[in-house]
């Protein structure tokens, strides 16, 4: 029972030595199959090949975010005299390390933009003409009960509705 597994056993080390050889002959003769003269320049020009010379650049983990950019005067000077100079808003940009749209505000408090379109003249309000609805339907008006006046009691009956004058 062991016997044959030991037996086994063997036979697959006898093949793994084999492949191994097989694997060794066949790296070996890699380099004068690519053009190169030893194996040790082979192994040179791998290592650089892998270390990224002109592929893809590996990414951050994690893109750092920028930092806002402050607008000072001293920018905002900066960008008068660039613009003096005649530089487009996006070279001026790229130098002073600011976005295009805080170039575009900085000329529009400057004064420097020009508007393309005259600012609208305020009209004045128009009164709505009122509409009419649908005329009311006249029904006849609902009289409230009349209510029955209650007998008065007291010295105001004897007097014929006068009160009398209060004594001090």
């Amino acid at each position: 029972m062991i016997s044959p597994k030991i037996k086994e056993l063997t036979d697959a080390k006898a093949n793994v030595a084999r492949l191994e050889e097989a694997i060794i002959e066949e790296l070996a003769s890699l380099p004068t199959a690519y053009g190169f003269e030893s194996v040790e320049t082979f192994i040179v020009a791998v290592k650089t090949a892998g270390r990224g010379g002109k592929g893809r650049k590996k990414r951050a983990t994690a893109p750092k975010r920028r930092k806002r950019a402050k607008i000072t005067d001293i920018t905002r000077a900066k960008v008068k005299k660039l613009l003096k100079a005649g530089k487009t808003g996006s070279q001026i940009a790229k130098v002073l390390r600011i976005s295009l749209p805080s170039v575009q505000n900085i000329k529009k408090t400057l004064g420097l933009v020009r508007t393309t379109k005259k600012p609208a003249k305020k009209r004045k309000a128009r009164k709505a003409p009122i509409k009419k609805g649908p005329a009311r339907k006249v029904g006849k008006k609902r009289a409230a009960p009349k209510k029955i006046a209650a007998p008065m009691e007291g010295p105001e009956e004897v007097t014929g509705g006068a009160t009398p004058a209060p004594s001090s």
